[in-house]
């Protein structure tokens, strides 16, 4: 049973940087979390004020992977925020000798367990990560549990897995990679060796693709479905959504396009 609000907001969502925040509010001030570290400390600070948060609403940073639109802010979170940051073992090694964060994570780095969950936040948020397909030194997804709540989320991802789709279909919310429409790809300015790179399997997740794994993953405590990382070349909201709709026609899901480069509203879950 959830007893307390629960509330989700990205801050950006596409390759101009990706982060979200996800809080539960508690008695004693609640839990809240980041997932990446693609905006500014200075636009973090800004965005949780607007909505009545602070640093001190941040009680943890969860790591998707190591490309630059999800760590570049990364070091001065670690340096400012002083918050754990949570990865996995095959991206702390990664991490550890890249420039933009090796010089910061000293103590504040914590392992993610291997097929278990992990506390984040005692007693408030647990985790456990999936690897999904990414041509990043590892990527991974995450299933979150706020007291009974599950989010979900799963950016990046080149193909649906069955693991991704298993912890989907028990989810109250996901957040969903739906990057590219095949034919704005196929017609657009990307060379043809990019194009290839996108849609072939290691890559991103198609509005088609995102449809049908929808479609895969239904269930009735299924709430609110946001489409994240949308391409500013090969994609649009609308095309995203019109894509999708169709998947959750009837079942009365939140389904919303999350924008690209500017903050979304503070959802309430």
């Amino acid at each position: 049973m959830i007893s307390n609000k629960i509330v989700f907001q990205s801050l950006s969502s596409g390759s101009c940087g990706n982060c979200y925040f996800l809080h539960i509010d508690g008695e004693d001030g609640g839990a809240g979390i980041l997932i990446d570290a693609g905006v500014s400390l200075r636009r973090l600070k800004a965005e949780l004020t607007k909505n009545g948060f602070t640093y001190d609403d941040v009680d943890a940073v969860l790591v998707t992977h190591d490309h630059m639109d999800h760590i570049h802010n990364l070091g001065p979170y670690c340096k400012r925020l002083l918050k754990p940051v949570w990865m996995t073992r095959k991206l702390r090694g990664s991490l550890a000798t890249h420039w933009l964060t090796g010089q910061y994570l000293g103590q504040v780095v914590r392992i993610l367990n291997d097929g278990d969950w992990s506390e984040i936040v005692p007693g408030k948020v647990r985790a456990k990560y999936f690897i999904v397909p990414h041509d990043a030194t590892q990527t991974v997804g995450y299933c979150i549990e706020m007291e009974d709540y599950v989010f979900v989320i799963m950016t990046d991802i080149g193909r649906m897995t069955d693991e991704a789709l298993g912890y989907a279909s028990k989810a109250s919310t996901v957040v969903i990679e739906a990057n590219y429409d095949l034919d704005m790809l196929k017609g657009g300015p990307y060379p043809v060796e990019l194009q290839d790179r996108i849609c072939g399997g290691n890559g991103h997740l198609s509005n088609a693709e995102c449809a049908d794994a929808i479609r895969d993953f239904m269930h009735p405590g299924l709430e609110n479905i946001f489409l994240c990382h949308l391409s500013e070349h090969n994609n649009t909201p609308k095309k995203a959504v019109d894509a999708c709709s169709p998947a959750v026609e009837g079942t009365g899901i939140r389904l919303l396009a999350l924008p690209r480069q500017t903050a979304s509203p503070m959802f309430i879950l």
